[in-house]
C-alpha cells in the first residue's frame, strides 16, 4: 500500500508520468463529477501530476512507488 506524500509513477494514454499522493480515499466519493468507488481493503490515491500540476485518480494496481 501507499502512503500521503509517496512518489508514484503510472501509466496513461500517451505514456507515463509521475508525481505525489495527496489523498487516500477510503469511503466512496465524487471526482470530476463522477462517482468513484473505494473502502479500506481497496483505496483509491488522488495523485498531482509533477508535470502538469494537474490530480488523477488511481487504484493501488496502477500505480508504482518511485
Amino acid at each position: 500500500m501507499f502512503n500521503k506524500g509517496d512518489a508514484v509513477k503510472w501509466r496513461f494514454r500517451n505514456g507515463e508520468t509521475h508525481g505525489v499522493i495527496i489523498k487516500i480515499h477510503t469511503k466512496d466519493f465524487i471526482f470530476m463529477n463522477r462517482q468513484r468507488r473505494a473502502s479500506e481493503s481497496e483505496p483509491q490515491y488522488e495523485v498531482m501530476s509533477e508535470k502538469t500540476d494537474k490530480t488523477a485518480v488511481h487504484k493501488a494496481s496502477a500505480l508504482k512507488k518511485i
